[in-house]
């Protein structure tokens, strides 16, 4: 949509000054223009602005309240010629956001899985999914 006068459709009659919405603006510093810092939460983990810090349930997060856990990963590895899809099972050792580790007891091998290739992720045992905290 084209802009009319330098501002978006949409905003009314508020100017935008250099492309930026008002309140946006750039800090003045002494090498040039900085972003305006955003304040961080505080108090103490677990908690954001004093609030009481919620988790998503993401599946980052659910593998890593479930540490130390027996786990079975499987997964699909497309356009594979050796294999298509593999099974891994073993201890939930760490996890990120785009990454499961897993070590095998029974061979000391570690694995570092990419979620991209995740299918589903099976447990013999109770899983943790909400943080004591919360």
């Amino acid at each position: 949509m084209p802009m009319q006068g330098g501002q978006m459709p949409g905003m009314g009659m508020m100017p935008m000054q250099g492309g930026q919405m008002p309140g946006m603006g750039m800090m003045p510093t002494q090498g040039g223009m900085m972003p305006p810092q955003v304040p961080s939460g505080g108090g103490f983990p677990g908690q954001v602005g004093g609030q009481p810090f919620q988790e998503e349930s993401y599946i980052e997060n659910i593998l890593r309240l479930n540490r130390g856990k027996m786990a079975t990963v499987y997964m699909t590895f497309e356009n594979n010629s050796e294999w298509n899809a593999k099974v891994f099972k073993g201890i939930v050792e760490a996890a990120g956001r785009d990454h499961i580790v897993l070590s095998d007891p029974q061979t000391g091998r570690r694995y570092l899985l990419l979620m991209v290739y995740l299918d589903y992720i099976t447990f013999d045992e109770e899983l943790n999914y909400e943080y004591p905290f919360a």
